[in-house]
């Protein structure tokens, strides 16, 4: 299959490729690095994008930044950067990359733990990883031509624990060889609206 990896160069990314690079053919795609480079908050940029490469198998988005910081203290543009990046970003590749997904093909995107399993700091994270699980279940119902959606919860990585692990104290944090089995059981299965929770 020809798969549209966003997110190619992130630690989720490099896993994804890891597992999939021996059976398909990955077109690696970042905000400032990989084959290609989009910016998915911008619905022209990916256009471009999907002008460039054509027709694919699957999509998958492992990319958008979201703030993590107390509520308390956060403003308005800090909480609204996830729902820009992480919500918006996954939900403007899907409106576009629909346009060019094959007969049988799939989207892939990412929410996180947070989402049942929320931390102090993380308020934003659990809502747009929430709406993120809510909106392919929204759009399973309506893609036609045998076409699939599904969402990816990961915990924290192993290979990111030393950065986020302080964040979600008690918590049992995952290898990226797991998070990636994730992606190709949406890529390579038949089920569509699932959230793989991967924890």
């Amino acid at each position: 299959m020809k798969v549209l990896l966003v997110g190619a160069s992130g630690t989720i990314g490099k896993a994804i490729i890891k597992e999939l690079a021996p059976r398909h053919e990955i077109i690696e795609v970042g905000k400032a690095k990989g084959q290609h480079q989009v910016d998915i908050t911008n619905v022209e940029s990916i256009r471009q994008l999907f002008n460039k490469v054509g027709k694919v198998d699957a999509i998958i988005a492992a990319a958008g930044h979201v703030h993590w910081g107390s509520f308390k203290e956060m403003t308005a543009d800090e909480f609204r950067i996830g729902l820009n990046e992480k919500l918006m970003g996954q939900v403007n590749l899907t409106l576009v990359g629909q346009e060019f997904l094959s007969d049988g093909g799939s989207i892939t995107l990412t929410s996180g733990s947070l989402s049942h399993d929320p931390h102090a700091g993380g308020a934003s994270f659990t809502t747009v990883n929430s709406a993120v699980d809510g909106f392919i279940r929204g759009v399973s119902v309506e893609l036609d031509r045998d076409r699939r959606i599904n969402s990816v919860s990961p915990n924290v990585l192993v290979e990111s624990w030393d950065v986020y692990g302080g964040g979600v104290p008690g918590t049992t944090p995952v290898p990226g060889a797991k998070v990636a089995l994730a992606y190709r059981k949406s890529v390579e299965g038949h089920q569509s609206g699932e959230t793989y929770r991967v924890w």
